[in-house]
């Protein structure tokens, strides 16, 4: 194998780890997801690439895109509504919190 191959497998390769941190990132930050359903995803993509030698970006495309879609497969809807909610109140807590502090001049 020459260099020049052995620089364009560490430029795929360093491609894919990116995809694929890009995408366990978005994932995570998505209502309801868990450690076990970004674990589950993971472990799917990688062995979807690892079958068929595709680049994650090929078989699943942009990861931001992808990660939403896994969200609504795997997390229960119920589950996804009720994190939604529960920040949406630590949200307004917060900035109350925030207004007494301005207002206290603390």
């Amino acid at each position: 194998m020459t260099k020049k191959d052995q620089r364009a497998d560490a430029a795929e390769e360093k491609d894919r780890e990116k995809w694929m941190a890009r995408f366990q990132v978005r994932l995570a930050m998505q209502p309801g997801v868990d450690r076990a359903v970004v674990l589950q995803a993971v472990k799917e993509v990688t062995a979807h690439c690892a079958d068929t030698g595709e680049h994650p970006r090929t078989a699943f495309g942009d990861p931001d895109t992808y990660a939403v879609q896994v969200a609504a497969r795997l997390v229960p809807a119920e589950r996804a509504a009720r994190v939604t909610q529960r920040n949406a109140v630590v949200d307004r807590l917060d900035s109350a919190l925030k207004k007494v502090r301005d207002i206290a001049g603390l």
